[in-house]
């Protein structure tokens, strides 16, 4: 499998390990100190050629920067431009910049780890959480291709995000800003239909079925760089949403003057673009709605969609009906999601058992039924 030869260096005595590499290309490692560190090499190597787990040193030579444009590449193959913004972002800005010269077989866990510990004194959870993934992204890519052995990445901790605060409103909020918005049917649309703010505004008459009241979500426009992008629903799946009966007139409105390929919200021809979140006219209203009602929080368009799903809760939409609203990928999702909307359903459960054990052991005759004594624990 191999030989060791010995030559002299001007620090003394040196060993040279030659052996063949799985295509069967000669190579050699040298500048080992004794012939047993060289044995051991040899007998390592062996074993590892054997295995087919052998790494070729030139491999790993290979450079983040070289495998990080392959993954860019990759990924605006895949994703979505909005998808595909921040990911270019953060790789542009915080990746490529420490590691784009490194050659992929020179880093350790330790010099990631140290990374990840300055990204995060500077920089919130989710932007550490973004650049991370990318690098280590990256070196899957240079285990599969057999340039490492392992990920060095991995295994690094990460800071943890803490998740914001949802806001929901109620219908009276809901028409405050309403009354007080330059888009009033945009905002009663969106809190009544859960729809995100590119899909409503993606809209085309001939995705409404008025005789029914439902819409079906084929596009999604979304604001990428001052650009407007349209492609599927984020779930990649149409989907189809019910709106309350009290809408139709609103919806029947924006119908007069359009055809069937136009835009539903807006001139029917340019899409309604997300309003700025400190001067637009969304933000304005939120400002003149919070001067007659002091309680109302501070809203985004985003919030609506929050508040749809409070209302279809509140109003007694089981799970499933909900995930299909909201276009959720589970039901678990929307658990998780929306778990202090079912926070009132626990005491609901409380009283439901307490009452059933009631009616179990007093029964309508009002006599009181003795339990076991081997049954402890539990008093009558």
């Amino acid at each position: 499998m191999g030989s060791i030869h010995s030559y002299t260096t001007s620090e003394g005595k040196r060993y040279m390990v030659k052996y063949r590499k799985p295509d069967h290309s000669q190579t050699s490692k040298r500048g080992f100190k004794t012939k047993r560190d060289a044995e051991r090499f040899l007998s390592s190597t062996s074993v590892e050629i054997a295995e087919k787990r052998y790494i070729d040193p030139t491999d790993a030579r290979m450079t983040v920067g070289e495998l990080g444009a392959i993954w860019m590449t990759d990924q605006e193959a895949v994703l979505k431009p909005s998808s595909v913004h921040p990911l270019e972002s953060a790789w542009r800005i915080h990746v490529e910049p420490a590691w784009g010269n490194r050659q992929v077989g020179d880093i350790r866990h330790s010099d990631v780890r140290a990374w990840v510990s300055q990204l995060s004194a500077t920089l919130g959870p989710t932007t550490v959480i973004r650049s991370f993934g990318i690098l280590a992204a990256i070196l899957d890519i240079a285990v599969r291709d057999r340039r490492l052995a392992d990920n060095p990445a991995r295994g690094v901790k990460l800071p943890k995000k803490r998740p914001k605060p949802r806001v929901y409103l109620t219908h009276r909020q809901v028409a405050e800003l309403a009354q007080r918005a330059a888009y009033p049917h945009v905002v009663y649309f969106l809190a009544y239909t859960g729809l995100r703010w590119g899909e409503a505004t993606g809209l085309r008459l001939r995705d409404i079925d008025l005789p029914r009241r439902r819409v079906t979500v084929y596009e999604n426009a979304v604001l990428v760089n001052g650009h407007i992008h349209v492609g599927s629903p984020k779930s990649h799946r149409t989907r189809s949403v019910r709106y309350p009966d009290f809408l139709d007139p609103m919806i029947r409105s924006l119908f007069v003057g359009k055809d069937a390929t136009q835009l539903l919200f807006g001139d029917g021809t340019n899409h309604l673009r997300l309003p700025n979140s400190k001067d637009g006219w969304f933000a304005k209203a939120v400002r003149r709605a919070q001067k007659e009602d002091p309680t109302l929080p501070r809203v985004t368009p985003h919030d609506l969609r929050h508040t749809a799903a409070s209302l279809a809760i509140s109003a007694g939409a089981n799970v499933k009906a909900v995930q299909r609203m909201l276009g959720h990928a589970s039901a678990a999702m929307t658990l998780d999601t929306y778990a202090d909307l079912f926070d009132d359903d626990l005491d609901a459960v409380a009283t439901a058992l307490a009452h059933a054990r009631n009616r179990s052991i007093y029964p309508p005759s009002d006599t009181p039924v003795v339990l076991p004594p081997e049954v402890p624990g539990i008093g009558i």
